[in-house]
């Protein structure tokens, strides 16, 4: 008698797995638009958290607690951007223009893989920003560096093969296009 004739014993399923489907990369254009729409966005969740902080910390001018307040916003934004990343893959902006994380599985990334992303993302702000004290840039000169390098670090995803972003691919997520429901 084999396991298939023993009641109440699983049989391992044989079959050969099904490929895992890759869904379609997003343009470059269409994550830009959601880029904008999220930062738009995100002026609310830095407003409302900003005024939660000033309420519960009560300074008495903005420098009192201006590097609290910073680590404050860094992780109320990290923990949206985590929240949404994982819970779905897709934050309100990314659901309008149909976008997606996706992890390598092309699932909604883990926690982990979607904190990474976020940290990694800083990558396309806080290297110029922290030459300005480091040179002591004058501000027009640091804010120019900054543009330089926003658009070469978006430039840097037309290099890539599956052209991600390059805080998607030491992430190893993929921003991915959501297919129309028919």
């Amino acid at each position: 008698m084999d396991d298939a004739d023993t009641p109440g014993t699983a049989v391992p399923d044989r079959r050969p797995s099904a490929p895992v489907h890759r869904s379609e990369p997003a343009s470059l254009r269409r994550r830009l638009a959601a880029l904008a729409y999220e930062t738009v966005l995100l002026c609310g969740v830095v407003f409302i958290a900003g005024l939660a902080f000033s309420l519960l910390a009560h300074p008495h001018n903005g420098f009192v607690h201006r590097r609290l307040m910073s680590v404050w916003l860094a992780l109320v934004i990290g923990l949206y951007f985590v929240g949404f990343w994982h819970h779905g893959g897709q934050t309100l902006p990314m659901k309008t223009w149909r976008l997606r994380v996706a992890g390598p599985d092309d699932a909604s990334p883990s926690t982990g893989r979607a904190t990474l992303r976020y940290l990694a993302a800083w990558l396309w702000f806080l290297p110029p920003l922290a030459l300005h004290p480091l040179l002591r840039l004058p501000l027009p000169a640091t804010l120019a560096l900054e543009a330089v390098w926003i658009a070469l670090w978006a430039a840097a995803a037309r290099l890539d093969r599956d052209r991600q972003f390059p805080h998607d691919r030491l992430a190893g997520t993929r921003i991915v296009v959501v297919p129309h429901l028919r």
